[in-house]
C-alpha cells in the first residue's frame, strides 16, 4: 500500500510539462475569447445576461428563506444584493409609478392591517421601499460603477462561507436537504460581480 502511495505521488515530468502547456493554452484561449467578444459587443451582453441570472438567484433564495430554508444567516443582505444588481429596464420600472403604488400598498397594509401582512413579504416589501426611495447617489451613481459590483461580492462571499459553516463544510452544503439548490443559488450570487471585475480590470 505504501509502494503505491509512493507511485501516485511521484509525478512524471513529460507529464507535468504537458499539464503545463495545456493549462497556458487554455489562459490564451480565455483572453483570446474575452478580446473576440469584446469586440462584437459580447461582453455587454455577458454582463447584462449575468446581472439578470444573478438578481433572480438572490430572489430565488429569499422566497426558499421565507418558505422552507429558515436559517440563521442574515438573508435580509440579499435586499441590498438585489438593488444593486437588479436589471436595468426592471428597477427603473419598479422606480416609478408602480413601485410607489406597490410600496404604498405594502406600507398602508404594514401600518393597519398588521394582521393580514404576512412574514414573507417583509423582505420583497422591504426591497420595494428601498427601489423607489433610494436617494440618486446610490440609484443612479452606485450602482452603474465599481461600489455597487464590490458591495454585491462581498455580499455573496459573506453569504456562501455563512452557508458552508452553517452546513459542517462545503461538500456537506450538497448534500443536506435543500443543499444543492441552495449552494448553486449562493454561488450563482457570485458569478456576476466576479464577472463585472474581470471586466473593468481587463
Amino acid at each position: 500500500m505504501g509502494r503505491m502511495e509512493r507511485m501516485a505521488l511521484e509525478v512524471d515530468p513529460a507529464t507535468a510539462t504537458l499539464i503545463d502547456s495545456d493549462v497556458n493554452e487554455l489562459k490564451l484561449a480565455a483572453k483570446k475569447l474575452i478580446n473576440d467578444a469584446a469586440k462584437l459587443g459580447g461582453l455587454r451582453f455577458g454582463t447584462s445576461f449575468l446581472r439578470w441570472l444573478a438578481s433572480f438567484a438572490a430572489i430565488y433564495l429569499l422566497i426558499l428563506d421565507r418558505t422552507n430554508w429558515r436559517s440563521n444567516m442574515l438573508t435580509s443582505l440579499l435586499v441590498p444584493y438585489v438593488f444593486f444588481s437588479f436589471p436595468r429596464s426592471l428597477f427603473h420600472f419598479l422606480r416609478g409609478e408602480v413601485g410607489k403604488w406597490i410600496a404604498f400598498i405594502a406600507v398602508v397594509l404594514r401600518l393597519f392591517f398588521p394582521r393580514h401582512f404576512p412574514d414573507w413579504l417583509e423582505l420583497p416589501g422591504s426591497l420595494i421601499l428601498l427601489l423607489v426611495v433610494a436617494p440618486n447617489l446610490f440609484a443612479l451613481t452606485l450602482r452603474h460603477n465599481m461600489v455597487g459590483i464590490v458591495i454585491d461580492l462581498i455580499i455573496g462571499c459573506y453569504l456562501l462561507q455563512e452557508h458552508i459553516r452553517a452546513s459542517g463544510g462545503f461538500r456537506n452544503s450538497f448534500t443536506q436537504s435543500h443543499g444543492i439548490s441552495n449552494t448553486v443559488g449562493i454561488l450563482l450570487l457570485l458569478v456576476y460581480p466576479v464577472w463585472g471585475l474581470v471586466i473593468h480590470f481587463s
